[in-house]
């Protein structure tokens, strides 16, 4: 039995987890790894203000909707799909340098909770083994966020929930495939995505409360909406090696 049918049974036969629990461990593990998650933050932040300024510069940025001659559903729906269409190079750059961020954010948070030295190598996932597959996995997720949006709000944010799995899979599995990261987030996802999309609401709350330090300060907090999904798939997969236990009652020709 492999890893990916492993980890598979194991999102299949998950107990059910308290809300109350995750929101404080994420408040809990947010006080640890707050410096780490500042520098995740910026990390994403200003190549991406660097990129929309550029574009910006030559002509390139998107106009915003204005809403001058009143609020039209049709008018706004063709804004709407045709931005996110024109923004696709730019949601890939994006995509790519969040989940390689995370995902090395990811890494760290796991090393401080269990203890181990800890390596802050934000680049982890910059590395020639690695970028071409988070590279793969920033292309889908901004085709099946693109198509999500397309299809208007309510696909896009059941979608939403599953891909922000994609980090954290990616961060404790990078032996896996890019198609086996993308159907174990979905099986999590899909799993857990009501306690899931509540816990990252509040976490987004949370985050949203460093605006009161003169705006600048949500930099220092916006972190933590990055802990539930990391502490849901700690308390459903693990972060211990697989061994012969996980195996037990596991049919190896099982097909998912």
């Amino acid at each position: 039995m492999n890893t990916f049918h492993i980890l598979l049974n194991k999102i299949s036969n998950a107990k059910p987890l308290d809300f109350g629990d995750i929101i404080t461990e994420s408040i809990e593990v947010f006080k640890k790894v707050w410096v780490k998650g500042l520098v995740t933050v910026l990390l994403i932040i200003i190549p991406v203000f660097l990129i929309g300024f550029t574009l910006g510069l030559m002509g390139l940025g998107q106009e915003p909707y204005l809403f001058n001659e009143g609020f039209d559903i049709k008018s706004f729906a063709n804004y709407y799909s045709l931005n996110a269409i024109y923004n696709i190079p730019q949601t890939i750059i994006t995509s790519t340098l969040t989940l390689a961020y995370v995902a090395a954010f990811y890494r760290i948070c796991k090393s401080i909770i269990a203890g181990e030295k800890v390596n802050d190598d934000y680049f982890y996932f910059f590395t020639k083994a690695h970028f071409v597959k988070v590279l793969i996995l920033a292309i889908t997720y901004t085709g099946i966020a693109i198509l999500a949006q397309l299809l208007f709000l309510i696909p896009y944010l059941y979608v939403f929930v599953p891909l922000s799995y994609f980090a954290v899979v990616l961060s404790q599995n990078t032996h896996l495939s890019e198609m086996e990261i993308i159907k174990v987030s979905f099986a999590l996802g899909n799993k857990k995505w009501l306690l899931s999309f509540g816990c990252m609401f509040v976490a987004g709350l949370l985050g949203m409360l460093g605006i009161i330090g003169c705006f600048i300060g949500i930099f220092l907090t916006i972190s933590i909406v990055y802990l539930p999904s990391f502490l849901i798939y700690k308390h459903v997969i693990g972060f211990d090696e697989i061994n012969e236990i996980d195996q037990i009652g596991i049919n190896d020709d099982t097909n998912y």
